[in-house]
């Protein structure tokens, strides 16, 4: 009679493991995006080489341009550095925002989205997640470019707060165009593909802006082109926040940023539906 009432508990048991009223909570947008945004951030951490690359360009870009191009084209080192580092804070993290779309190809084309696709998991998340990796990888370039920056002699007279501001305002810029190459990357699907196209597409936003050196000596056809390009919208607004001056510009390059969203977005969830 003892050993037959074993058995009874036993299922009772299991009952209650498998029953509803035990299951896990199904995970919500933010939590689901969180979770997937630290794999993005733990990928870095293995691959130390993503962070060198997007910490090192910026500043050979801040190092070349001020000390060989500097005299000619701002009259002094100090002069033009004030000019430039702004600038190069926005192509930094541009040229870094092409990652997105090569680590997505990357994740595709290894099957990682089939499995991510198959969890109880907000949809989306698995893309939500990635870009708020890349947010870190902005801020932590940023970061390094002014330090170095400060280190050369740039003193931006906006003080702590007006850079905080231009940096924000840059990474804002960044998760924004970073849904441009999710979107090539879900429709390229190869690694190579994206970072081509997207370093044609950046070369050509990049150096036909104000970066580098003021539209008022270019060329008409040339200066039209830098006069409604969104780099040079965002570029202009943290030079003028870093600077203390009136932030006339921050008002384009926020709705250029909403103008990012609004298209690219909702193309690359549709796609990444599709997908």
């Amino acid at each position: 009679m003892t050993t037959a009432a074993h058995p009874a508990p036993a299922r009772h048991t299991l009952d209650q493991v498998l029953g509803e009223d035990v299951r896990p909570a199904r995970p919500g947008a933010l939590s689901s995006t969180l979770t997937l945004g630290w794999r993005a951030m733990t990928k870095i951490k293995r691959s130390p080489g993503q962070m060198f690359n997007a910490t090192i360009t910026p500043v050979m870009f801040t190092l070349i341009f001020t000390y060989l191009f500097g005299g000619a084209l701002g009259g002094s080192t100090g002069d033009y550095l004030q000019f430039l580092l702004p600038g190069v804070l926005v192509q930094g993290v541009l040229f870094i925002s092409t990652q997105t779309g090569v680590a997505l190809t990357t994740d595709l084309q290894q099957g990682i989205f089939d499995r991510f696709k198959s969890l109880p998991i907000w949809r989306p998340s698995p893309l939500t997640g990635a870009l708020l990796g890349d947010v870190a990888r902005y801020l932590i370039s940023s970061v390094v470019v002014v330090a170095v920056g400060l280190a050369l002699g740039f003193r931006p007279h906006g003080g702590f707060t007006g850079v905080v501001a231009g940096i924000l305002l840059v990474v804002l810029f960044g998760f924004c165009v970073s849904w441009i190459w999710t979107l090539l990357g879900l429709a390229l699907r190869t690694p190579q593909g994206v970072s081509a196209l997207g370093m044609l597409i950046l070369s050509l936003l990049t150096f036909a802006s104000n970066i580098f050196v003021s539209p008022g000596t270019m060329p008409g056809w040339l200066k039209a082109f830098v006069d409604i390009n969104p780099v040079g919208f965002v570029v202009t607004a943290a030079r003028q926040l870093m600077n203390g001056d009136h932030p006339g510009e921050l008002g384009p390059a926020l709705i250029s940023c909403a103008v990012l969203l609004l298209v690219f977005v909702p193309l690359s969830l549709l796609r990444y539906r599709k997908s």
